[in-house]
């Protein structure tokens, strides 16, 4: 499987080649096209379970389509993103890898996809309950919205809630108020995140919420 990310950083979009019989696994709606050889299977993201929880209480699609090639020649599908922003390719290691709601596009056989609990803290910051983990040996690919940064953590670090888009395993989070009552909520900074421990972490240089918040005044 060859794999390219093309167009980066604002209009990121991935170029899978599949040869024959191989496949990966993406969000629904993520396809913009493919060659006619490749044959598309919904199923539950994660298992049905899991699919529901991500639906209902992470906030992510209830189904995932698996592309496979069928042919006997190299065939390819393209992926993307509805926001626009840069988009990464991680590789799994024995570490599990997280991914805040809405960063996840696709991920190659070999890694498995489930949920986790996140805390009533997480959701009370807008996160979801629940968080999507990735364990095993294959790859998965994510994006943001706008640019995208990679930060090696080594001890503790703080990042605005709606700028983190993923993270490795061994890293702590704790949410909490960006400062006292008052200033928090006068600041405009509201909830952070305070990351502690040793691994990568992957920052958007821009937020959903910030978005909207700048547009709602301006829509009559």
């Amino acid at each position: 499987m060859e794999c390219s990310i093309r167009y980066r950083p604002a209009f990121a979009t991935i170029f899978v080649t599949l040869q024959p019989r191989e496949k990966i696994t993406a969000e629904a709606g993520a396809m913009i096209s493919m060659d006619a050889g490749i044959t598309m299977k919904t199923e539950f993201s994660g298992g049905f379970f899991s699919a529901l929880i991500r639906k209902f209480l992470g906030g992510e699609s209830l189904f995932v389509n698996v592309f496979q090639n069928n042919t006997g020649i190299p065939q390819t599908v393209i992926l993307s993103q509805p926001m626009i922003g840069d988009i990464e390719h991680k590789k799994l290691s024995s570490k599990p890898f997280y991914m805040q709601p809405g960063a996840y596009i696709a991920h190659t056989p070999g890694a498995k996809m489930g949920v986790r609990w996140a805390g009533f803290s997480s959701w009370f910051a807008g996160e979801g309950l629940f968080k999507l983990q990735f364990t095993g040996s294959g790859q998965v690919l994510f994006g943001c919205y706008g640019g995208l940064t990679s930060r090696e953590v080594s001890g503790d670090f703080i990042v605005d809630n709606t700028h983190l888009v993923a993270y490795e395993g061994d890293l702590k989070m704790n949410i909490a108020l960006s400062g006292n009552l008052l200033a928090s909520m006068t600041s405009g900074e509201g909830f952070v995140n305070r990351i502690t421990g040793r691994g990568t972490i992957y920052l958007q240089s821009r937020s959903i919420p910030g978005l909207v918040g700048f547009l709602r005044p301006k829509v009559r």
